[in-house]
C-alpha cells in the first residue's frame, strides 16, 4: 500500500487531489496539509512514502521546504503539483530530487498517470537487491520500447500496451474496463484509456453482454 500526504494551502485543491488518489488502486491518503508547518509535522507523525507538495504556502516556499524534508525524511518521495512556471523553480525542485512536476491546473488523467508510473518504478525498486545497466535503462526509459513509445500518444506506455494485449490475448469471453482494472492494478481511467486506444486503431473492439437482467456490460475483445 503506497502511503500518500498532501501538501497544499487551497483545501478545494486538496480534495480534488485526494478524489483524484481514490481512484488508483493500493494508495491510502494518510494526510493533509495547509501550510509548511503542518506538513513538517504530518511527516514527523505518519509513516509516509509519497508527498504531494505545492510551492506557493502561506508560510513557507515549497522550494525552501524540500532540502529540510531531504535531509530529516531522506525516504519521503516527492511530487510537486503547483502553478509555478519559471524555469529556477523547477531546477531547484530537480535538484532537491522530486520524482515529478506537474503544472496547476491538473487533469485527473495526467495526474493518475503521474502517480502510477511513480508506483511502477517504485515496484521495480522494491523487486531488486542489485542492478545492472539494462535494468537502469528501462527505469529511466532508455530502452529500445523508447522508439517504440514514440509512435505513441501521450498517456500510453508500450509495455503497458503489450501487457494489455497479452491479457486481451488470452481470454476469449472479452473483458470489461472494471476487470481489466483489477488485473492489471490500475485504476478505471487507466484501463479504459488503454482499451479505448486500442479500440481506436482497429485491434480491439467492443461486444455488449446483455447477460439476464440490468444494463448491458460493455466487453472488449482483440480483433
Amino acid at each position: 500500500m503506497l502511503k500518500v500526504a498532501i501538501a497544499e494551502d487551497d483545501f478545494r485543491i486538496a480534495q480534488v487531489q485526494e478524489r483524484f488518489l481514490q481512484e488508483i488502486e493500493n494508495v491510502k491518503v494518510v494526510g493533509k496539509a495547509l501550510n509548511a508547518k503542518d506538513a513538517i509535522e504530518m511527516l514527523e507523525q505518519e509513516n509516509i512514502d509519497l508527498l504531494i507538495l505545492d510551492i506557493y504556502m502561506p508560510d513557507e516556499m515549497g522550494t525552501d521546504l524540500l532540502p529540510r524534508i531531504r535531509e530529516r525524511f531522506p525516504k519521503v518521495d516527492v511530487i510537486v503539483v503547483t502553478a509555478a512556471t519559471e524555469k529556477g523553480i523547477l531546477e531547484r525542485c530537480l535538484r532537491n530530487g522530486v520524482v515529478n512536476y506537474l503544472i496547476k491546473p491538473v487533469k485527473m488523467e495526467s495526474f493518475i498517470e503521474a502517480i502510477e508510473g511513480y508506483q511502477k518504478k517504485r515496484r521495480l525498486l522494491q523487486a531488486r537487491d542489485e542492478v545492472d545497466q539494462s535494468f537502469v535503462n528501462s527505469y529511466f526509459g532508455y530502452d529500445k520500447q523508447q522508439t517504440v513509445e514514440k509512435v505513441l500518444p501521450s498517456g500510453i506506455d508500450g509495455i503497458t500496451l503489450k501487457r494489455v494485449k497479452a491479457i486481451l490475448k488470452d481470454l476469449t469471453e472479452g473483458i470489461t474496463i472494471e476487470e481489466m482494472g483489477k488485473t492489471m492494478g490500475v485504476s478505471r481511467t487507466t484501463a479504459r484509456r488503454y482499451l479505448e486506444y486500442l479500440v481506436s486503431v482497429q485491434e480491439c473492439h467492443v461486444q455488449y453482454d446483455y447477460g439476464i437482467v440490468g444494463r448491458p456490460e460493455r466487453k472488449y475483445h482483440l480483433t
